[in-house]
């Protein structure tokens, strides 16, 4: 698997960049900060709670406002996982499902220790971080197919049977490599997918978001970015479900004003194909960024998991400016998340400059460990 040669960066395209990376890493945690205390609620019951209009604020969950659940956290070990890949390249080692699968595996390793070991040189500097070893309601799924170091495939996935949505909840990362080609970038999330989520509708569905992002992050429509996710769909075997989903998405941006039932119709039974229709929905009608993820929450379905893909798709298209700043403002790991989404960007756009066979900067080896 190899990139395209990326364009020249000049500094207004850096600038742009940067920007979508952090408003895509934002905008997971912050569309999951604010599904993840009513995950699982039926809306009568989230009205109950919050009042006629919903959720309308980050509510209180994992005992804090603003708190992330497991979606953010593996979603920022894919970012680590992707740099590291791109270190690893002077070895003449090029394998990213490799290195994200490590990346996962150094998540996996957050779930079962009382917090960062020291002793392991190899982590980098994200898996050190405390605050992440906080067990946030993983899925079994996430824990059995990260529980032992074989890596899942296309050939050989793990949970085969797996339709959930966490696997597309941490692909937006890979759309955000905007240097490759989209097959490849499908290809990749794809990959990535199998390593927990076998079914074809789980890792297909992560393929299509991670190339919907990909067309935001390179400066398309979200219209057009669906199409093209549509295109490359259709050359797979098994797609049907995941490209009838989006259609039916399309269909219902026509059919008048958004309801929380449209949304939770889209969302169906809580699969991936399902979230990754509701989620786009959600983006296409939403007025602004706060619409968009409210629409995503008060519902039926998985809010965390709609909220979260929803986030992704705003944070690549608009920018992190066009984020909500008082729901930024009590995000639980921001400073994490900036210094990760910058690192990625400067990684993309200046990569020779950091590492490379002519030297290579040990404070950056130091953050992103060859090994």
């Amino acid at each position: 698997m190899s990139a395209t040669a990326g364009a020249v960066w000049g500094r207004t395209e850096q600038q742009d960049f940067r920007s979508r990376v952090r408003g895509t890493l934002l905008g997971v945690a912050v569309g999951d900060a604010l599904g993840a205390p009513v995950d699982g609620l039926g809306l009568e019951e989230i009205q109950e709670q919050y009042g006629a209009e919903g959720v309308v604020d980050l509510a209180f969950g994992y005992g804090r406002r603003g708190a992330v659940s497991h979606l953010t956290q593996l979603t920022l070990f894919s970012v680590d996982g992707l740099i590291r890949a791109q270190v690893r390249r002077d070895t003449g080692a090029w394998h990213p499902p490799t290195d994200v699968h490590r990346a996962y595996l150094r998540w996996a390793a957050t779930q079962r220790d009382w917090g960062p070991d020291e002793r392991r040189k190899d982590d980098g500097w994200l898996a050190r971080e405390e605050w992440l070893y906080a067990r946030r309601d993983p899925t079994r799924a996430l824990l059995t197919g990260l529980g032992d170091e074989t890596m899942g495939t296309l050939e050989a996935p793990k949970n085969p049977t797996e339709l959930g949505p966490e696997a597309v909840a941490r692909s937006a990362p890979f759309g955000l490599l905007v240097g490759w080609e989209p097959q490849l970038v499908v290809q990749l999330a794809v990959e990535c997918a199998t390593q927990t989520h076998g079914h074809p509708i789980a890792y297909l569905s992560a393929g299509a978001y991670a190339v919907i992002v990909h067309g935001l992050a390179c400066g398309e429509s979200l219209d057009g970015a669906v199409q093209r996710a549509l295109a490359l769909l259709a050359l797979r075997p098994g797609h049907e479900p995941v490209s009838d989903a989006l259609q039916h998405a399309l269909g219902a941006v026509r059919q008048g004003m958004p309801t929380p039932a449209r949304v939770e119709e889209l969302a169906a039974d809580g699969s991936a194909d399902g979230l990754l229709a509701a989620a786009v929905y959600c983006a296409l009608v939403g007025e602004d960024v706060r619409h968009g993820l409210r629409l995503a929450v008060n519902h039926d379905g998985p809010s965390a998991a709609a909220a979260a893909l929803t986030g992704g798709l705003l944070g690549a298209l608009h920018g992190e400016t066009a984020l909500p700043p008082a729901w930024l403002a009590e995000l639980e790991g921001r400073p994490t998340m900036l210094e990760l989404a910058d690192d990625f960007a400067m990684e993309m756009t200046q990569g020779p400059a950091l590492h490379g066979p002519s030297g290579s900067s040990p404070g950056w080896l130091a953050r992103y460990p060859r090994a």
